[in-house]
This record gives structure tokens, C-alpha cells and sequence, in this order.
């Protein structure tokens, strides 16, 4: 049986062997390193299925059949239907009497007619050998998210070149990688347009609500987490669509490939659950992009301070009751809830004159960045005028124009 193993998945997984050998030997770096394998958190992923299909890969490589087929045999018994594990389970049972040369080397009769779920199933294993071997560097956070207020108590940050949702927990010394998990997204890939398209949204979104799986079809899994597409800048540009969800996948299915859906997100049944148990409505952000940036926490806060300038700008001028000086920080094309600037202009002269030249201030500051052929602000705060408790939560988005910063909407969110 050995033997066979010499020319199982030999690509992959001497890859994955050669990555994972490298790491052990690797002396302490003064850089940063990847953070601990899916399989080292266990706390928050799940019940741990791909990282025991990953323990199996990492033992095929070391030529220890005996022990993978073992686990692969409890692993499909655990998850009978996770098709990725049964087709390892088979190429391992397979391997007993012939070279197996790839993932679902299945005999010959069977080839061409099972060939587009065998593809699928393979592009499934090389994202999910994909993540294992590309993990994020320890201490390193989505170049997105340049800051968190406590009340962002989670941040999601969803990778398509990896097929990957990272989660991550704003902690008192800040955003730390508890748990990531394997996902599929649209068809047709990211960037949603319009209504049908077959595609994931990118951007800045924020969980909605929380819906009751016994609300839903069998069809979303064990629940769904439903996202604000289309946001203000999706609006802005023209887009369509809507019902786009964090969701799981029906009974008889573990997983989907990489590009399967309708343009939602989908999980692993037992991996949704870990995220509804723990993320909270209206307050976790979710970064949708094609390839996550990871920053230090410092380059972050350095990234953030000339627009830091510009908000503190606008709240002093605010605070002075200037309306001109005020009005001078929002955009021609400002639109907030259907209102243009000229129409939200007595909205915001009756806030000034109830400052009565007070200073306001900014309490629970988020700031989310998102960049593509703009470069625009999620901003998050609640407003407190200096003599009051409390405040209303407030929205912005700002884009850079040059090197000013203007705000093109503004809406009060509780």
C-alpha cells in the first residue's frame, strides 16, 4: 500500500508536506509569521471536519496510509455527506491495489460521466490546501478595517482567491484571527451588478438580521445571515439585486464547490453555526473582496490619520455651528435616503441650531476602507452634543477627491 503513496497526489500534497515541514523548521522570525493551521482553532471552527480532512492530506504525504485511511474512514462516517472526504476515503481504499495519481483518480468507465462533479470536487481541495498553505500573518489585520470601536465586538473578511471567511475578534489589544472556514460564492464570481448576475457582492457590508432556519427552506441550511447589498456606494453606482446571505447548505450536502451559488456566501452547516453563535447583528462588519491586503495594526493606524484629519475637521466645524464651514465637507452628489444635499440642508441647519455652538462629540468611532476605482470611508459613530448623554448613531460614507475627503451620505442608523 505504501508504494501507491508515492504517486499519491503528488502536486498537492508534496506541496502541502514541503509548506508544512517548512513552518516546523523555520527558526523564530523577527517577521511576522502565518498564524496557527485551521486545525490549532478550535474554539470557534465548527466541529473541525476540514481540519481533520487536512490532517488526512498531511498524512497521505508522509506516505502513512494506513493511518489516513483510518481516519478517512471515521471522517465520512462523522460526515457521510461530505463529498470531498468520500472521494479521499475512496482514493485511499483504491490505493490498496493501484497507483492512485490524483484527487478522484476513480477507474476509467467512470472518468468522463462523473467528470464535472470530480472537477468541482478538485477545485474544492486545492482552495482548501490553498488556505492551509497562505495563512495570514500573526498579528495582521484586512487592510479594510483601520479601526473598531468595542461595539464592533467581530469583524468578518471574506477572501474569494481562497475561497475563505476569516473571523476575526476585536479584542482590548486588538483584531485577532479566532477562526477561519471554507466558502463558495456566485457562479460567476464576484463584483455584482445587477439582479441575476450570478455574482457575490464586493465591499463594506454589515449583518442584518438573523433568520429563524425554521423560517427557511432546507435549501439555506441550518440558518442565514442576510448582508446590506445593495449599501450606499452599490446604490450610488447603480447597482441591483438584493438577498444576499451568509448561509448553510441543505441536508445531503456538507459543502458547495468554490463557485456555486446564486451570488450568496454559503458555509458548511456546522461552520454557520459557530458564526451565528457569534457575531452580532447590525454591528459586524463584513469585508467581501477578491484578495484580502494584511496589515500590521500599526501601518493600519498610520493609513487612517489623514482621514482622521478630515473627519475631525468636520466634527469641529460642526461644533462651531458654521453652516457654511460645515457644508463645505459634503458632496454635490451627496444623497442621503433618497434626499439631495439641497434637500437635506434644513435637516442639518435644525441639528446646528440644537448644538447652539456646543461641541459634539464622536463616541465609538469605526472607520472601514474600501478601494477600488474610488477610495471611500465607512464611518460609524454615535453623536453626543458636550451637556447630553446620549446621542444618535450615525452613518457616513466619504469619498477622497484629490487629497480632500467629502461626505456623500449621512444617515442616522439607531
Amino acid at each position: 500500500m505504501k508504494r501507491y503513496f508515492l504517486t499519491l497526489f503528488v502536486a498537492a500534497l508534496v506541496t502541502l508536506a514541503m509548506s508544512t515541514d517548512a513552518t516546523a523548521r523555520k527558526k523564530p522570525a523577527t517577521k511576522a509569521k502565518p498564524v496557527a493551521s485551521v486545525g490549532h482553532q478550535q474554539g470557534a471552527n465548527g466541529d473541525l471536519a476540514e481540519a481533520r480532512l487536512m490532517g488526512i492530506y498531511q498524512l497521505m504525504a508522509k506516505a502513512q496510509g494506513r493511518e489516513a485511511l483510518a481516519q478517512a474512514e471515521q471522517l465520512v462516517k462523522d460526515h457521510p455527506h461530505f463529498q470531498l472526504a468520500q472521494l479521499v476515503y475512496g482514493d485511499l481504499l483504491a490505493a490498496r491495489t493501484r497507483p492512485v495519481r490524483m484527487v478522484g483518480d476513480v477507474p476509467e468507465p467512470m472518468r468522463k460521466a462523473a467528470a464535472p462533479v470530480l472537477d468541482q470536487l478538485r477545485d474544492e481541495s486545492q482552495m482548501r490546501l490553498k488556505a492551509l498553505r497562505e495563512r495570514p500573518p500573526s498579528g495582521a489585520l484586512p487592510s479594510q478595517f483601520l479601526a473598531l470601536s468595542a461595539r464592533n465586538k467581530h469583524a468578518i473578511a471574506i477572501d474569494a482567491s481562497r475561497s475563505r471567511l476569516y473571523l476575526l475578534e476585536n479584542r482590548p489589544t486588538g483584531l485577532t484571527l479566532i477562526a477561519d472556514y471554507y466558502v463558495s460564492i456566485g457562479k460567476s464570481g464576484l463584483s455584482k451588478n445587477a439582479e441575476g448576475d450570478l455574482r457575490t457582492p464586493m465591499g463594506v457590508y454589515f449583518i442584518t438580521s438573523n433568520l429563524d432556519p425554521k423560517s427557511l427552506k432546507d435549501f439555506y441550511g441550518s440558518g442565514a445571515l442576510p448582508i446590506n447589498y445593495p449599501n450606499v456606494l452599490d446604490n450610488l453606482r447603480g447597482k441591483t439585486g438584493g438577498g444576499i446571505w451568509l448561509h448553510g447548505t441543505p441536508p445531503g450536502q456538507f459543502s458547495r464547490p468554490p463557485l456555486a451559488t446564486d451570488g450568496c456566501v454559503v458555509l458548511a452547516n456546522p461552520d454557520l453555526m459557530a458564526l451565528i453563535r457569534t457575531v452580532e447583528v447590525r454591528t459586524t462588519p463584513v469585508v467581501i473582496s477578491q484578495s484580502l491586503k494584511w496589515v500590521t495594526p500599526n501601518t493600519a493606524r498610520s493609513e487612517s490619520k489623514p482621514f482622521e484629519e478630515a473627519l475631525t475637521a468636520w466634527q469641529n466645524a460642526k461644533s462651531s455651528g458654521n453652516m457654511n464651514q460645515v457644508l463645505s465637507f459634503y458632496s454635490p452628489s451627496f444623497n442621503s435616503n433618497g434626499k439631495s444635499l439641497t434637500e437635506w440642508t434644513p435637516a442639518l441647519r435644525s441639528e446646528l441650531n440644537k448644538v447652539q455652538g456646543r461641541a459634539i462629540q464622536l463616541k465609538d468611532l469605526s472607520l472601514l476602507r474600501w478601494t477600488d476605482s474610488a477610495d471611500t470611508m465607512v464611518v460609524t459613530f454615535g453623536e453626543v452634543t458636550d451637556g447630553t448623554r446620549t446621542g444618535p448613531t450615525k452613518r457616513q460614507y466619504w469619498v477622497r477627491q484629490g487629497s480632500d475627503w467629502k461626505i456623500f451620505y449621512e444617515g442616522v442608523i439607531g
